[in-house]
């Protein structure tokens, strides 16, 4: 059996990114079946939004945020993210897709990093960077970010300027 989130707990949900556990409740979907635990989830952004899903045979991955330390953790370990480099672009954006499937902050990371390479390269030769890109680069930021915002105590909006800060004061670089 997989772990009961609680209500009021902040989870990471598939391609969703943070949710908080806004109930769990229980019902069948006709008279035949055996009633089903389902969690009711509110996506951390999206005010209003529900997702229910149930607490057992979920295809997607479920797990909680980060701890406070393996926030720091995360964070002082981003230099050592490896970039995922992938020249095709139809491959690339699989690459991507996949990354943000795993719920993984060093995919996160990896995506990031690589994004934001390409980004200065395009720039440097004065093109932007494409769609696609922009478009997976905003999303693995912005689970990234959700999620460190959690444990650090401090809005999503921030969490950037944070890493940035503390990379600088352990002498490290992107």
């Amino acid at each position: 059996m997989s772990r009961l989130f609680g209500k009021g707990e902040y989870i990471v949900y598939g391609t969703t990114g943070v949710c908080q556990v806004k109930d769990i409740t229980s019902m069948s979907m006709d008279e035949r079946q055996q009633e089903k635990l389902y969690y009711i989830l509110e996506p951390m952004g999206v005010r209003g939004s529900r997702i229910m899903t149930p607490v057992e045979g979920n295809k997607s991955i479920m797990r909680p945020v980060l701890s406070r330390d393996e926030a720091y953790h995360l964070i002082d370990g981003i230099q050592d993210v490896d970039e995922l480099w992938i020249t095709d672009d139809k491959q690339r954006e699989m690459k991507y897709k996949e990354a943000l499937k795993t719920c993984d902050c060093r995919q996160w990371i990896g995506m990031i990093k690589t994004l934001y390479v390409r980004k200065k390269d395009r720039m440097s030769r004065g093109k932007r960077l494409t769609e696609v890109d922009e478009r997976y680069f905003r999303k693995a930021k912005e689970n990234l970010y959700r999620e460190l915002s959690i444990p650090l105590e401090i809005p999503a909006e921030e969490v950037e300027k944070f890493i940035a800060e503390r990379m600088d004061r352990h002498g490290s670089r992107l």
